[in-house]
C-alpha cells in the first residue's frame, strides 16, 4: 500500500480558458478507497491521470509516500500502479491469461510464478481459471472483461490502483454486482484506490472518503456520511442529494443505532437483521413485514433491537459515525 499526496496540483491545457485542475491539495492514506466525484468536466479524470503521469501537472507536486512522482522513470512508476478504465483496455489478440500476465512478464517473473499469479487472480475475481484462462476478450461479456481488467491491474501487486469510471458502460445489474465484487476484493487485498465516477450512488457505496470536485477545485473531502449530513455548500448538497434521508440511512450500520437487549427479551417471531447491515435495509424490512421491532443478530446470537423510532432519530441527526 502506498499513500498519495496532492500538493497544490494544477493542470492547464493549451488554449483552455481555465485550468482543468486548479490548486488541489489532499492526501489519500495508504489502504484507503477514495472516490473523485463530480459532474463531467470538473477535472476528476485529469487529476487521476496525473498520478501515473499520463498528464504532467503545470503546477504543484504529487507524492507517492514521500517521493515526487516526477523523480521516478515513467515506466517504473506505471509498473507500481494498477490502472482500470471504462473500456477495459484488454488486448484483443491476447488470451485472458496473456492479458493478466503483461506486467508480471515486464517485471521479469519466472513463467511458473506468472502462471500461478494468473490462476490466483482469476480465482479472486471469480472467473474459473480452467474455463477462462484461454479465452479471448471478444468471448467475454462486458462484466467478465471488467473482471479481467481488474485482475490485470492487480497482477504485479501494485500499491496503488487507479480506476477511471470502470463500470459506467455496463448495465445496472452487472454494475451493482461488480461494485459488490470490488468491495469484497478491497477487503481481501487492501490497496490504495483512487476511483473516478460521476455516479453518486456508486460513490456512496464504495468510498471510505469522497473528494467532491467542481470547476477543477476540491469543494469537500470527507466521509460519505459526513458529506450527506453536512455538505460544504449548496452545490454539494444538490449533487449528493443531501436532503434524501433514505439515502443517508444506507450509510449507517444497524449496530450503530440499535438498542441493547432488554432483560428477559425473547426474539421468537420477530424479523431479524444483521448487525452490519445498513439501516435502509432495516427500514425496508420493517415496512415489508409490518413489524414494530427487529431483532439484531451477530451470527445466530441476538445482540440488540431496532425500532422505527431509532431509525427516524438516525435520519434526523445524520447518525453516529
Amino acid at each position: 500500500m502506498r499513500a498519495i499526496r496532492f500538493d497544490h496540483i494544477s493542470k492547464r491545457f493549451p488554449g483552455a480558458p481555465r485550468p482543468a485542475v486548479d490548486d488541489c491539495s489532499f492526501r489519500v492514506e495508504a489502504g484507503a478507497f477514495v472516490v473523485l466525484l463530480g459532474p463531467s468536466g470538473c477535472g476528476k479524470t485529469t487529476l487521476l491521470k496525473m498520478v501515473n503521469r499520463l498528464y504532467e501537472p503545470t503546477g504543484g507536486t504529487i507524492f507517492l509516500d514521500d517521493t515526487d512522482v516526477r523523480r521516478l522513470p515513467v515506466t517504473a512508476l506505471r509498473r507500481q500502479i494498477g490502472y482500470v478504465i471504462q473500456q477495459t483496455g484488454l488486448f484483443p489478440h491476447m488470451t485472458v491469461a496473456e492479458n493478466i500476465a503483461v506486467v508480471p512478464r515486464l517485471l521479469g517473473w519466472a513463467r511458473a510464478r506468472v502462471a500461478a499469479r494468473v490462476d490466483e487472480l482469476l480465482t479472486l475475481v471469480e472467473l474459473a481459471p480452467p474455463e477462462f484462462r484461454d479465452r479471448y476478450p471478444a468471448q467475454l461479456s462486458g462484466g467478465q472483461q471488467q473482471r479481467v481488467g481488474l485482475a490485470r491491474a492487480l497482477a504485479g501487486d501494485p500499491g496503488v490502483i487507479l480506476m477511471d469510471e470502470p463500470f459506467s458502460a455496463i448495465d445496472a445489474i452487472t454494475r451493482e454486482a461488480l461494485q459488490d465484487e470490488l468491495v469484497r476484493l478491497q477487503r481481501a487485498v487492501r490497496k490504495t484506490v483512487l476511483f473516478v465516477t460521476h455516479d453518486v450512488e456508486e460513490a456512496l457505496r464504495l468510498a471510505d472518503l469522497i473528494v467532491v470536485m467542481r470547476d477543477g477545485r476540491v469543494v469537500q473531502y470527507d466521509t460519505p456520511l459526513a458529506i450527506l449530513a453536512r455538505p460544504a455548500d449548496p452545490f454539494v448538497a444538490e449533487l449528493v442529494g443531501a436532503d434524501d434521508m433514505v439515502r443517508r440511512l444506507g450509510l449507517v450500520r444497524v449496530d450503530r443505532v440499535m438498542a441493547p437487549l432488554p432483560p428477559g427479551f425473547h426474539a421468537d417471531g420477530l424479523p431479524a437483521i444483521g448487525a452490519t447491515d445498513d439501516v435502509r435495509h432495516a427500514l425496508s424490512l420493517l415496512l415489508r413485514t409490518g413489524a414494530r421491532t427487529l431483532v439484531v443478530r451477530e451470527g445466530d446470537a441476538p445482540v440488540g433491537t431496532l425500532a422505527l423510532e431509532q431509525i427516524l432519530d438516525a435520519a434526523r441527526v445524520g447518525a453516529p459515525t
